[in-house]
């Protein structure tokens, strides 16, 4: 059974950090791409940041300088380190695991994220 747990959501004021974690199982982790999305309310589903089994990273231009995406593979996780935090910024974010070979992916659950003072 596949499993994507994020966690590390929460309410933070503007300028502040955030850190996500993505627990995943039930996968071999470094066959998938690691990937962050973001929905807010009335808003489509939009990638953050991605990292491939070796480390290559991508970000959208509206996090590039403030998130950092990073893996362990030995631990089957993924972080998302977000940094000067805009209210913008609010959504709930989303865990994915993608296979490009395949061409399937997996969703968490999601963890809100409100930035807010």
């Amino acid at each position: 059974q596949v499993q994507l747990v994020e966690s590390g959501g929460g309410l933070v004021q503007p300028g502040g950090s955030l850190k996500l974690t993505c627990a995943a199982s039930g996968i071999m982790f470094t066959m998938f791409a690691m990937k962050w999305y973001r929905q807010a309310p009335g808003k489509e589903r939009e990638l953050v940041a991605s990292i491939f089994s070796g480390g290559t990273t991508n970000y959208a231009n509206f996090v590039k300088g403030r998130f950092t995406i990073s893996r362990d593979n030995a631990k089957n996780t993924v972080l998302l380190q977000m940094n000067r935090l805009k209210p913008e910024d609010t959504a709930v974010y989303y865990c994915n695991a993608y296979s490009y070979a395949n061409q399937y992916g997996y969703w968490g659950q999601g963890t809100q994220v409100t930035v807010s003072s």
